[in-house]
């Protein structure tokens, strides 16, 4: 089985167009969507929801009032002013809680103790274009890398039961923990861009971010007749680098016209756009031997 993950330096180059397309062209995969900070190929896939498994990513703190003295040690120990004192009694306010441990090795007691608490789910989704695995952070948490370690685990179980080729993943933007999570124990890397000053600042350090884990890079320049100028200068970077560059799609509304109505934008006819999406897959098909 192959894992292939699509990144991207900076949001809305569109990684998740790509991807859906290519949910939509290849055959025999799973799906993972691993940005879990703001999920959204569920939008273009239609996905029934079979599964839901709740994510317990980080801790609490919790103070036990039949212990607690009242000392206040708790209070002081804490850098992020979660704990509360309201009529001579203490509490935690678990939006500021940050789940540190500080307070509970301060109390002199014992009377402070660290739980799980819901960071988020992990769904399990039936699409018309195969298995989804998607994830959701809930608001103000911050262990996206390790929720997308376990939808990309539970990813792959279900492509090995299923006999897939193909581990198909739509990755976050950027160069943060969820892409470095994403890009784990992947064979190959498509970086989308587009002609911009600041896609190619940021393509460049996502490039460098992916050859550390040994992943084998391929490019796409994603509405490239907008600016023929910085196309040019993508496609001047990625010869320099030895980067494969394997297409370029051209500016669509067809895409625009496919997404609000919720499918892939392969499925919006013969558009240019498409065009080039089929002809991608074709290419990295081929480099990935499927």
């Amino acid at each position: 089985m192959k894992e292939l993950v699509v990144i991207s330096g900076k949001g809305g180059t569109g990684k998740t167009t790509v991807v859906g397309a290519f949910a939509a062209l290849a055959q025999g995969k799973v799906i993972a969507d691993c940005d879990v900070d703001a999920a959204d190929l569920h939008l273009i896939l239609g996905p029934q929801v079979e599964k839901t498994i709740a994510y317990e990513g980080s801790e609490l703190a919790t103070i036990d009032e039949s212990l607690c003295t009242g000392c206040g040690e708790c209070r002081k120990a804490c850098r992020f002013d979660a704990v509360l004192e309201e009529g001579g009694k203490f509490r935690v306010d678990p939006l500021s809680c940050e789940g540190c441990g500080a307070c509970a090795h301060a109390c002199p007691v014992g009377a402070i103790e660290l739980k799980p608490r819901l960071s988020g789910w992990i769904y399990i989704s039936r699409t018309p274009y195969g298995t989804l695995v998607h994830g959701e952070l809930r608001p103000g948490e911050e262990t996206s890398g390790k929720l997308v370690a376990q939808v990309k685990m539970r990813a792959r179980e279900l492509a090995r039961l299923e006999g897939a080729k193909l581990l198909l993943i739509d990755g976050s933007p950027g160069i943060g923990c969820p892409v470095i999570a994403s890009l784990s124990g992947a064979h190959a890397a498509l970086v989308v861009t587009e002609p911009s000053r600041s896609a190619l600042h940021d393509l460049a350090r996502v490039v460098e971010v992916a050859r550390h884990f040994r992943t084998r890079v391929f490019l796409v320049i994603n509405k490239a007749d907008l600016s023929p100028k910085f196309s040019e200068r993508i496609e001047s970077y990625a010869k320099e680098e030895g980067l494969a560059l394997l297409g370029r799609i051209p500016y669509d509304e067809g895409v625009v016209r496919a997404q609000v109505a919720g499918r892939p934008a392969v499925e919006d006819g013969a558009g240019p756009a498409a065009a080039a999406l089929r002809a991608l897959w074709e290419k990295v098909a081929e480099h990935l031997s499927l």
